[in-house]
């Protein structure tokens, strides 16, 4: 009789409906293609969603397509290191690389993965800049190369720059980074800037200029009226058409009129950052 059951048991159908396919049924390749529309901040989210996910979260070639076209030329440049994973390589490239003596610094945005790059007032060429008269070097924290040069008082300010490096296809924005006062200390938690030395600045405007070995040239001129506050002082765009070519660019900033002195100026750096991000650079200055 208990045979007679178990041979009835094996016939009855079960009540427990059949597994539905999930996400974790999906076959990894199939995931990182998935992945690869995705913005790095998104793939990494991804990454709990399941195993699949968070080994396709890991591929090489999902990676390499969020790394900018020039990331060789940066690894050789500003990176000293084997080969490395591509994750990890993005992430060392989103920090801030330092190259050129450290007197330059390059950096990808982690969330899309442009170029950004800096020029410390170091690498500048600066008129009467050893003289102690004039000119001083001041450390501060308000500098990402913890130091400016300070103008105390000249009739002839010129500051030239140059660069050549490997920027992958599209528009840029070239900036100086200055503020009207001396550089800043805290004094009880408050952030003090000191502006007695400033002057000069009303009388004539600056003038920028940038050009590239393509033959781009731009030139602006403005008045230095913000006192005590870090600006970005826009001086013009470039084009980058050609990848994996090197473009050299010149750039500097101007202010040479002998019948007045000017001072009380701080020149932290120059920024070259993609141009979609103009306005919240802007915004954030």
């Amino acid at each position: 009789m208990g045979t007679g059951f178990s041979f009835f048991s094996r016939d009855i159908p079960s009540s427990s409906p059949p597994t539905k396919p999930g996400l974790g049924d999906l076959p990894e390749s199939c995931v990182s293609s998935i992945l690869m529309s995705l913005d790095p901040l998104e793939i990494c989210k991804s990454a709990q969603i399941n195993k699949a996910f968070r080994a396709a979260s890991l591929a090489d070639f999902v990676w390499e397509s969020k790394l900018p076209s020039n990331y060789k030329f940066l690894v050789d440049k500003v990176l000293d290191l084997e080969s490395l994973p591509k994750k990890e390589l993005y992430a060392k490239l989103c920090q801030p690389n330092r190259f050129d003596g450290g007197t330059k610094e390059a950096w990808l945005d982690k969330s899309c993965g442009q170029v950004f790059l800096a020029i410390s007032s170091k690498a500048l060429r600066i008129t009467g800049i050893d003289d102690r008269r004039y000119w001083s070097h001041i450390s501060t924290e308000e500098s990402r190369f913890h130091t400016v040069a300070y103008l105390k008082k000249f009739w002839w300010v010129e500051a030239l720059g140059e660069l050549e490096f490997e920027f992958p296809p599209g528009s840029y924005n070239l900036y100086f980074r200055l503020q009207l006062g001396k550089t800043c200390t805290k004094r009880f938690g408050r952030r003090v800037c000191t502006v007695d030395q400033v002057h000069g600045w009303h009388i004539k405007p600056v003038r920028f200029q940038l050009s590239t070995s393509e033959g781009q040239h731009a030139v602006s001129e403005c008045y230095l009226h913000e006192v005590g506050s870090w600006v970005h002082y826009h001086v013009g765009d470039f084009v980058v058409n050609k990848p994996n070519m090197p473009i050299k660019i010149n750039f500097s900033m101007v202010q040479i009129d002998c019948t007045h002195t000017k001072g009380g100026l701080c020149l932290d750096s120059v920024l070259i950052t993609p141009s979609k991000f103009r306005e919240k650079l802007i915004k954030c200055t």
